[in-house]
């Protein structure tokens, strides 16, 4: 390849001012729970402060579809349902606030039926913000695992 090529391919790919790509944790686990009753824990959307594990406080704010997190150690987030499908128990929000080290997040918690039990997927898609990109996917994947973990307990 000449030179011209390769410098015009680097220069197409710096100078294009597309976003870099968002990262993303998908995580899921199975429970002997049928999915009503996983959906009843993940369906009360300021529940999440009794079955998270790292969740201390949970206060709604004006309509009832925004939350205000508290983990242990002092995190916050603020959180407002974008959709919301009780008949198929998910619903997807974003974080509007806080201190988490992401931006741009947008995620959905779902729970669906799987033999006699249930399956609980929670995805979330994000830039990194003030943290490395495996820093911030770390700390993201601990929140679903260490939640779907909770939940899937009888």
């Amino acid at each position: 390849m000449s030179i011209k090529i390769i410098l015009a391919a680097a220069c197409l790919m710096s100078c294009s001012g597309a976003p870099a790509l968002a990262l993303e944790s998908d995580v899921s686990t199975t429970s002997t729970l049928s999915p009503d009753a996983v959906w009843k824990k993940v369906g009360d959307f300021c529940g999440i402060a009794k079955w998270h594990p790292i969740i201390e406080k949970c206060t709604l704010n004006g309509d009832g579809k925004e939350r205000v997190l508290m983990a242990k150690g002092g995190a916050t987030a603020t959180e407002r349902v974008e959709a919301w499908d009780d008949a198929g128990r998910s619903y997807t929000y974003t974080i509007i606030g806080g201190n988490l080290p992401v931006a741009n997040y947008h995620s959905t918690l779902s729970v669906k039926p799987d033999g006699q039990g249930s399956v609980i997927r929670w995805v979330g898609k994000y830039d990194a913000k003030g943290a490395s990109d495996a820093d911030a996917k770390g700390l993201i994947d601990t929140i679903y695992t260490t939640g779907e973990k909770a939940l899937a307990q009888p």
